[in-house]
């Protein structure tokens, strides 16, 4: 069992991601497939890959969080992070290469 757990792990293929990523995490979360350290690790794993990721740990919250204050921190995080990376992403490097190489 430990090998199946450790391919299917994301951890173990954080190389793999290279869009951004926002993670999101309970901090009293109980379930034992789902302690926070495990995001905690694949936050450390994008950036010490130097992606662009970001972790918010949501204090006071079990599995499932359902605080008012956490819901609306939530959802502005969400929010924040759809702006700056899906509406108001910068177009990627290639395309722009591709684009001056045309005009050339």
């Amino acid at each position: 069992a430990p090998e199946t757990y450790s391919a299917m792990s994301p951890f173990n293929h954080a190389d793999k991601i290279s869009a951004p990523l926002l993670l999101f995490h309970s901090q009293e979360d109980p379930n034992p497939g789902t302690y926070p350290m495990q995001s905690e690790r694949m936050f450390a794993a994008l950036k010490g890959l130097g992606r662009t990721a970001r972790l918010c740990l949501l204090p006071k919250e079990g599995h499932f969080y359902r605080a008012r204050e956490t819901i609306l921190h939530v959802l502005a995080e969400q929010d924040a992070w759809l702006e700056e990376h899906v509406r108001n992403a910068s177009k990627p490097q290639v395309e722009e290469d591709d684009e001056k190489q045309k005009a050339a």
